[in-house]
C-alpha cells in the first residue's frame, strides 16, 4: 500500500514508519523538521522536507499517489498553544486542512489521524474517560485537535474520504524530545542520567495515562484497515501521578533523588485516563507493554544516547 506519513520525523510517527516499511507498505514522509529530526526518518522512506500547510504539498500527493494518509504532524505542545493560539491553530487546523484538500484532489481513501484523549476532555467528568464524555478542553491545543475531529467527518461525508481518529493518552518510548508536558518520561531520564535532580510542576499528584509508544503504533497499523468512520480512545486506563512516573525513571535509571517542586502550569489538566475499550472491541488493539518495562526500555536509549554524545 503506498502510504503519505506525516510528522515522520517526529517520535511516534518515525517508529510508525519503521513499522510501515516492515509490513511492506511503500511509505513517503513529510517532516518540516521543526520538531523532528532528519536522522529519524525511517529507512526506505521517500523524505519530503515540507510543512503541512504549504500549498506545494499539493505537488507530493501527486508525486507519491497514496492510498492512505497516517497524519501525525502537529503542534502538539500543550503550553505553546496557551501562549500562542493562533500558531497552533494554523499548523493544526490550518495545515490538515490543506492536507485533507490534497487527499480529495487525489482520491485518497482514508487519513488515519493522531488526535488527543490527553488535552480534548479538560478536567474529566468521570475516569477514565470513554469517547462519550463531554470534550471541554483547557488548552487552545485540545480545541485544535478536537476541531480536526469534526472536518474529518465532513470530508467522508461529503467526498468519501475515510478516515480513523485515534486519541492519544500520554505516549512515551525511544526518540522522543524531551520538551513539552507529554515529554516527562525523556526530561526526567536525561536529567536524572545527567545527575541533575528534576522538577515537578504542582505537588506530584497530577495523573496521567502512559502508554508506551510501539503500543501506539499497533492501533496505528490496525487502523489502515478497521475503524472506518471511528473515534477511539487509546490509553491503559490508568492513572500515573508525576511523583510516580518520576520514581519509575528513578528506579530505572538506579539513583538517590528527590524531586523540585515548582508551582503548576496553566492548560494543564489535573487527572486523566481514556478508557479504551471501544478500541480493543472495534480495532482488536490491547496495550502490552506495562510502565517499569516502558520507562527501562526509554532509560535505556537515553543512556546510549549520552554515551554517544560524549
Amino acid at each position: 500500500m503506498k502510504i503519505l506519513l506525516t510528522g515522520g520525523a517526529g517520535f511516534i510517527a518515525s517508529h510508525a514508519g519503521d513499522r510501515l516499511i516492515q509490513l511492506g507498505h511503500e511509505v513517503a514522509v513529510v517532516d518540516n523538521l521543526v520538531t523532528g529530526k532528519r536522522e529519524n526518518v525511517p529507512e526506505g522512506a521517500r523524505f519530503f522536507e515540507i510543512d503541512v500547510r504549504n500549498p506545494q504539498l499539493d505537488q507530493v500527493f501527486g508525486e507519491v499517489g497514496p492510498e492512505v494518509v497516517v497524519h501525525q504532524a502537529a503542534q502538539m505542545d500543550v503550553r505553546r498553544s496557551v501562549a500562542d493560539p493562533a500558531y497552533d491553530a494554523q499548523v493544526n487546523i490550518l495545515g490538515t486542512l490543506n492536507l485533507l484538500e490534497c487527499s480529495r484532489r487525489h482520491n485518497v481513501r482514508k487519513v488515519v489521524y493522531a488526535g488527543t484523549g490527553g488535552a480534548m476532555f479538560g478536567e474529566a467528568k468521570y475516569l477514565p474517560a470513554d469517547e462519550a464524555h463531554p470534550v471541554l478542553p483547557l488548552s487552545p491545543y485540545g480545541v485544535s485537535k478536537h476541531t480536526v475531529e469534526h472536518y474529518l467527518f465532513t470530508y467522508r461525508e461529503n467526498f468519501g474520504t475515510d478516515f480513523t481518529v485515534l486519541r492519544y493518552p500520554n505516549v512515551y518510548g525511544p526518540r522522543q524530545d524531551p520538551h513539552g508536558e507529554a515529554g516527562v518520561v525523556a526530561i526526567f531520564s536525561l536529567q536524572m542520567l545527567r545527575g541533575q535532580r528534576p522538577t515537578i510542576f504542582g505537588d506530584g499528584g497530577k495523573t496521567r495515562d502512559y502508554c508506551y509508544v510501539d503500543d501506539i503504533v499497533a492501533a496505528n497499523m490496525l487502523a489502515l484497515d478497521k475503524g472506518a468512520g471511528g473515534l477511539y480512545n487509546l490509553g491503559r486506563g490508568i492513572e500515573v501521578s508525576d511523583y510516580e512516573i518520576f520514581a519509575a525513571v528513578r528506579d530505572a535509571v538506579g539513583m538517590d533523588v528527590e524531586p523540585i517542586y515548582a508551582p503548576t502550569r496553566p492548560g494543564e489538566v489535573e487527572h486523566i485516563a481514556l478508557d479504551a475499550s471501544l478500541a480493543r472491541r472495534e480495532l482488536g488493539w490491547e496495550w502490552r507493554v506495562d510502565l517499569t518495562e516502558g520507562v527501562g526500555r526509554a532509560v535505556s536509549f537515553y543512556k546510549l544516547q549520552l554515551s554517544t554524545e560524549t
